[in-house]
């Protein structure tokens, strides 16, 4: 080789080192990647490197001292000796190309760390009777051949995962189950949920598109598993398990998951859903103790300890932080100002528990997908801590705050509203809560609560002081011009100075309600509010409203249980109004020019039932003039503006819901305060057929709740001509009407009502002596066969509930023929009926006897009280 030669072949060589430093320098990138990666997997939870991710780690560590030999090499070779080197070199970049090809990992980085069926997971033991109690339900469906899938909800951070660790490790130890654990991914794919599992089984699926193919490959293995169980993990959406060949039932696994949404669960088909509900008092502050470390602490401290422990409202994940945080702290000055914090707000501070606490939650709420959703659950966060809020109501300011909008009716609005918040327990972001009289209720945990408070004051401006005892107004400086929400109802606020007119061009909510020492408002307090839609002073002292409420565009005004006595001046002026609630005031009539400009009311109340000092009575003429009324509640001033009211309702279509009154009332006990859409209660009217044959009382066809009170003119029902339409009347109470001897005429009568009532209440009636008048016929042998068969057929065939009071001339209640009906009774109760023989007459003939014998009641309990 010449020297020119020599000379041109060493640039050769030049050039291609350089090349190779640069390959090399991508694949360096590429790895540091990657180990930032894992650095970060470690720090989770039940994450490992894979295999074929070490190896080649390894491998670019070779390759990378390789390159530095070579290199070294060049500089000490002659440049007549680089030829055997550039071939070397030229190895080495195909290997550095073919390396930084393989670092991409589609497949991801890590496993999960339980590949091998001796590893047991280490977590926190959660204690107390609850987890116990899923504990023992889940091993009961396990051992169970009706149970195949079992899945496991609750919020974020409330201990699902623990919970099934802990079933997870001892499985391990069972010699008659085989279980593996899957981390499902977020971000959901069947793909690799797929070859997540089959790693679990030791398993080599094809790395086939054809999903069916993989399915059944996978779908085979699991069946030939003995006792096998499938525990998936933090589940987010549901999918089907036949496409993903997760076969259950029969021969297939037990699959038990865990999710925030009891609707995966359902979409899934689990067979049992399990919810974990946050910690109690007691077992959350044995957790705080644990992970605290402190043996005892001091008199001082401890008190703070525990109202810092139930500030995490049984929430294992705020608990555990918590702890963390207070580990060690001896001064009670950080104790007291951990507690102020928390106060204030969790997530108002960049601490370990607002940053770990709020990440978790919050990823509940970025799932949400519908924009009006996530804006309807942070309207809940405008109500106090631990506060119950009633479902309708909620949904009713969501309508009225537009958040749930544009359909044909409010109705239509608020069943749509009413599956959001549905939507909104199932993923737990709500919980749900039903009372005693059938009520539904909503709440927010604390923790939650919180989150959206942070996550609403981010994306629009709020001032949330709701339950937080203020004795005063925020001062006015307090009051940003971008407020668009302020909510500071349950506090003891008495007074608003009459300098104080806040600058809140934006605000459409004003929550101001259940302040009940507030007894004014100044003139110019919502001089600057010109967008506020929605204003509550509901259960407050205010007489009187200030005259710049007529400038609003207001939707919704609740003034109900207010100390007002006069309509508020310029309220004819509110033409935007859709919702007034009036309910319980001091007014005491509404002039009639107020309704006809008043014509997008939807709802209106005007109910007296609720408290005893309300007069305030509307004109059926002028409730025609609301043609998009869909809720009326309120006193008509007689019975012939009910009637004629009732007449016109009935020819022209009107409000859906109603409870329409006539006379006084105050039934604080009545079954009314149950959820009826439709009702009508009497007081002191006639309600027979009059001499001119003309009905007295004239009853929507469509009412379901009846209640009549001394009502003195009919002896029985078959007196009220109209209750022959009344078809879907499912509760009548009757109260104190002396006329009153029967409750129907005859056995043979026919009013449907007989057929439909489900419970019957009757109370103070001096004169009843028997269900059905002249009812000894019906147990007779010279009975026709087609009343005995009338009777027992229909006659109060869907009475679920009968309660009779204080009747003193009753003496028999049943014969056995109409007893013989009461297939559905459960309830049934009778007191100080002092005449009272007994409940159920003697059978007078056999046939009678028969009918007993071969129809028992099905009740399931029967309360009777004799003589009380």
């Amino acid at each position: 080789m010449s020297i020119v030669e020599g000379v041109i072949n060493y640039e050769g060589i030049d050039e291609k080192m350089k090349k190779l430093k640069r390959k090399l320098k991508h694949l360096r990138s590429r790895e540091e990647d990657v180990k930032e990666e894992l650095k970060h997997a470690e720090g989770l939870s039940l994450k490992k490197p894979r295999k074929v991710v070490e190896n080649w780690l390894k491998n670019v560590g070779n390759i990378n001292n390789q390159v530095e030999q070579m290199e070294q090499q060049i500089q000490e070779t002659r440049w007549f000796s680089h030829l055997p080197l550039e071939r070397k070199m030229g190895m080495l970049t195909e290997q550095v190309a073919e390396l930084d090809q393989q670092g991409q990992f589609p497949e991801g980085l890590t496993l999960e760390a339980h590949g091998s069926k001796h590893v047991k997971f280490i977590t926190t033991k959660l204690i107390g009777q609850t987890f116990q109690e899923h504990k023992d339900v889940i091993w009961e469906c396990l051992r169970s051949n009706n149970v195949s899938k079992i899945g496991i909800y609750g919020m974020g951070g409330v201990g699902k995962t623990t919970l099934l660790i802990d079933i997870h490790n001892e499985l391990l130890d069972h010699p008659n189950f085989s279980v593996s654990w899957v981390t499902a991914s977020q971000e959901f794919r069947i793909h690799k949920l797929q070859n997540d599992i089959a790693k679990t089984i030791k398993l080599e699926l094809e790395n086939d598109d054809d999903g069916r193919k993989r399915a059944a490959q996978l779908a085979w293995h699991l069946r030939n598993m003995n006792n096998f169980v499938l525990i998936l993990d933090d589940v987010w959406q549901n999918f089907p398990l036949d496409r993903m060949g997760i076969p259950t039932g029969g021969n297939g696994c037990k699959l038990i998951l865990t999710s925030r949404s009891l609707e995966v669960c359902r979409k899934i088909g689990c067979e049992e859903h399990i919810k974990v509900q946050p910690l109690s008092e007691k077992d959350a502050w044995e957790l705080f103790t644990e992970k605290l470390g402190h043996e005892t602490l001091s008199h001082e401290i401890e008190p703070i300890a525990k109202l810092l422990a139930k500030k995490c409202s049984g929430l294992p994940l705020g608990i555990i932080t918590m702890a963390g945080c207070m580990r060690e702290v001896e001064d009670i000055s950080e104790w007291s100002d951990a507690l102020g914090k928390m106060n204030e707000s969790v997530v108002e501070h960049d601490d370990d528990m607002s940053t770990e606490v709020f990440q978790v939650l919050k990823y509940s709420y970025d799932r949400l997908k519908d924009p009006k959703v996530k804006q309807c659950f942070l309207y809940c966060s405008l109500f106090p801590e631990d506060f119950e809020i009633e479902r309708e109501t909620l949904v009713e300011y969501f309508i009225d705050e537009r958040l749930v909008d544009g359909m044909r009716s409010r109705q239509a609005e608020l069943s749509r509203g009413l599956a959001i918040l549905n939507k909104l327990e199932n993923v737990c972001l709500l919980e749900g809560i039903v009372k005693a009289n059938g009520k539904r209720y909503v709440k927010m945990h604390d923790l939650v609560r919180s989150m959206a408070i942070k996550i609403g004051k981010g994306n629009s401006p709020i001032l949330v002081k709701a339950g937080e005892q203020l004795k005063e107004i925020p001062a006015e400086e307090k009051w940003s011009k971008d407020f668009i929400k302020v909510s500071l109802m349950e506090n003891n606020i008495s007074d608003i100075p009459d300098s104080v007119s806040p600058n809140c061009p934006k605000l459409s909510t004003l929550m101001l309600n259940h302040n009940h020492c507030l007894r004014s408002i100044p003139d110019c307090f919502f001089s600057y509010m010109p967008q506020l839609s929605v204003l509550d002073l509901s259960y407050t002292h205010i007489e009187n409203l200030p005259t710049s409420i007529s400038d609003l565009v207001l939707r919704r005004l609740n003034l109900s249980l207010t100390g007002i006595t006069e309509v508020p001046q310029g309220m004819e002026m509110l033409f935007n109004l859709r919702y007034l609630n009036l309910d319980g005031t001091g007014i005491k009539m509404i002039p009639d020019c107020i309704f006809a400009k008043l014509s997008c009311l939807q709802y209106l109340g005007i109910d007296n039932v609720i408290t005893i000092s309300s007069k305030l009575k509307v004109r059926g003429v002028e409730m025609v003039k609301l043609r998009k009324l869909e809720t009326l509640k309120g006193q008509l001033y007689d019975m012939e503006d009910f009637n004629a009211y009732v007449r016109w309702r009935e020819n022209n279509g009107g409000p859906n819901n109603y409870l329409l009154q006539v006379g006084q009332y105050f039934l604080s006990h009545s079954s009314l305060m149950k959820t009826y859409d439709r009702a009508v209660c009497l007081k002191e009217c006639k309600i027979s057929k009059s001499r001119g044959g003309e009905d007295s009382l004239v009853l929507p066809t469509d009412v379901q709740f009846l209640h009549i009170r001394k009502c003195n003119d009919a002896s029985s029902l078959c007196d009220i001509a109209s209750l022959n339409n009344a078809t879907q009347l499912r509760d009548c109470e009757i109260h104190i009407c002396e006329g009153m001897e029967n409750m129907v005429c005859c056995c043979s009568c026919s009013l449907p009502l007989l057929q439909s009532l489900q419970s019957l209440w009757l109370f103070g009636l001096s004169k009843l002596r028997a269900l059905i008048g002249g009812e000894i016929c019906c147990a007779s042998k010279s009975a026709s066969p087609s009343s005995k068969l009338l009777l027992q057929t229909a006659m109060f065939s869907s009475l679920t509930r009968l309660q009779i009071f204080d009747c003193p001339k009753l003496k028999r209640l049943f014969t056995p023929v109409l007893l013989s009906n009461l297939k559905h009774l459960e309830v049934l109760t009778v007191e100080k009926c002092e005449q009272m023989v007994e409940i159920i007459g003697e059978a007078l003939d056999e046939s009678d006897d028969c009918i007993n014998q071969q129809e028992p009641i099905s009740s399931t309990s029967i309360k009777v009280c004799e003589n009380a």
